[in-house]
């Protein structure tokens, strides 16, 4: 198909056309921060209500699927693409169901870039089934490309000293890699065939990009994507094939200001950790044993000793208690 010429809105870009054609355009080497993308699906994407129970009348037309037999060499081309443009250290998340995770798993590991995570994505309200177990769940494909400082902001959402009232580490619950996400649910209003959470797409954002790094989206659909990354004041460029989806979402895209969502993230509890990565001495060991002894005996559990030990160290409370184990 002819490409025709991109929308432009602010640092953001829009293309209507072939993501393949369109990132060989308008994107040059080492360019991008940050890829999260939604392939199609390879299943006959454009008749979904056969496998979700929904009402189809408010979903955009013009869904653009990508027959199985050609999946494969659909994957290398874009995966190529993509690791093309990212910057050395950039990353790359693909969201993916498991009919065609063979061939995209085959994309990446012939591309040159490395496994990080495999996360599962775990949402409520499967697709029903009567004959087989339900399947509630997407593969989130973590991948970076070598040679550089990859971005992972470890306390973007949680302080690492942040606890919940059973007093588990709520910066380590966060960052495990099943991420139970409900969808979003639209009833009256128009949304494409598959539109990813507002919440899934924030939380990938926050943990591998910074403010005013470009962020990419081949396959643009709804949306979402560029919502998380210009919402959290991050550079942006989508690709759409699909001339009827471009039409019905590019301008509301090209409306949103950056940054307006900054102010509803939730703010981490973030204490300075003054010897955070800094090698431990054998007399600070020393040290370290001989106090948490003391507190024991002075009738402290683990758990209150351990908080003290950090303060007094200006230690992470992993970094304590691994000190504390037994060699």
């Amino acid at each position: 198909m002819a490409m025709v010429d991109p929308v432009r809105s602010g640092e953001s870009l829009f293309v209507n056309g072939d993501c393949v054609e369109g990132v060989r355009r308008f994107l040059s080497d080492g360019s991008v921060d940050l890829v999260v993308t939604d392939p199609p699906y390879g299943i006959d994407g454009g008749r979904l209500d056969r496998h979700y129970n929904r009402d189809e009348s408010h979903v955009v037309d013009g869904y653009v699927e990508v027959p199985g037999t050609e999946y494969a060499a659909f994957s290398r081309a874009w995966v190529a693409e993509a690791a093309r443009v990212l910057r050395p250290g950039g990353a790359l998340f693909v969201v993916s169901g498991y009919t065609h995770l063979y061939e995209i798993l085959g994309a990446l590991r012939a591309a040159p870039l490395v496994e990080v995570n495999h996360i599962v994505w775990k949402y409520p309200f499967g697709v029903w089934t009567s004959r087989k177990f339900v399947s509630s769940h997407y593969h989130v494909l973590y991948w970076a490309k070598p040679g550089g400082t990859r971005t992972f902001n470890l306390e973007a959402r949680y302080g690492l000293a942040e606890r919940s009232a059973g007093a588990g580490s709520l910066n380590y619950r966060d960052r495990e890699d099943v991420w139970a996400i409900g969808r979003e649910y639209k009833p009256g209003r128009a949304k494409n065939r598959n539109e990813l959470p507002l919440a899934l797409l924030e939380k990938i954002v926050q943990y591998t990009s910074n403010e005013g790094d470009l962020v990419c989206d081949l396959f643009l659909g709804g949306g979402s994507t560029a919502r998380a990354a210009i919402g959290l004041n991050r550079r942006f460029a989508g690709f759409e094939v699909s001339d009827a989806i471009f039409a019905a979402r590019v301008p509301e895209l090209a409306a949103l200001v950056p940054g307006e969502r900054l102010a509803a993230l939730r703010c981490p509890v973030v204490a300075p950790v003054p010897n955070r990565g800094r090698p431990w001495t054998a007399e600070e060991e020393r040290a370290l044993h001989d106090a948490y002894a003391q507190y024991r005996r002075d009738g402290l559990g683990k758990g209150e000793a351990v908080a003290l030990l950090c303060d007094e160290f200006g230690r992470g409370r992993f970094a304590v208690e691994k000190r504390l184990k037994p060699r």
